[in-house]
């Protein structure tokens, strides 16, 4: 047996080209997208879950830069709005560059409603994690662009702590449709967040 295994190593070394490689970029174009995930209905608990609205900024969500996060506003908004109305915490985040002036007005903070500012992980040197220890918050329902940066990586984040990871797939954008679901099935399958992510809709989601 070890004979052979030394045989068929030396002739690989000798003879490289017995094994035809496939150039990486021919490899990817035989890549298939992944089925289209289950969207489960979520009741929220307002008690212990937090309702998080990254980045929604003039600079990061505009037609030239990033249409389709004018397209989640709306319904960004309408979350915002139920989620107030049961008592859940409303978080907001910042770019680096960004200022409470910048949010969109469609999702304006309220007065005491928290503001952090960060790069793509919303917990990295901010008091995010805080917040949500001091509200006994268990559970967030991330929203926001983009979809590969903040949302990605908060969410990630919010796995790493423990929480459960509440996703409606119609409130995040990237620019364009790829991103959007790479990010989707990333946090679907990645170690740090596929035993606490939940996959959802902002119509799918109730509150008491």
């Amino acid at each position: 047996m070890l004979r052979t295994v030394t045989l068929i190593l030396t002739a690989l070394l000798l003879f490289p080209n017995l094994i035809q490689s496939t150039p990486i970029d021919v490899v990817w174009t035989e890549a298939q997208a992944p089925e289209k995930p289950a969207l489960t209905p979520v009741t929220i608990s307002p008690g212990d879950t937090a309702l998080l609205i990254l980045d929604i900024e003039e600079r990061t969500c505009n037609m030239e830069r990033r249409p389709r996060c004018l397209e989640t506003v709306p319904r960004i908004a309408d979350l915002m709005a139920r989620a107030r109305n049961a008592g859940v915490v409303v978080v907001y985040s910042l770019t680096s560059k960004g200022t409470p002036k910048t949010i969109l007005p469609q999702v304006t903070p309220k007065k005491g409603e928290a503001i952090v500012k960060s790069s793509v992980d919303k917990f990295w040197k901010t008091d995010l994690e805080k917040i949500l220890q001091e509200q006994n918050i268990r559970n967030v329902i991330v929203t926001g662009t983009a979809a590969h940066g903040a949302v990605m990586h908060t969410a990630t984040a919010a796995g790493f702590r423990g929480m459960g990871v509440i996703l409606p797939m119609d409130c995040l954008s990237a620019k364009d449709l790829y991103t959007e679901q790479a990010t989707v099935h990333l946090l679907q399958t990645g170690p740090g967040t596929r035993k606490r992510i939940t996959l959802t809709s902002s119509p799918l989601i109730s509150f008491p």
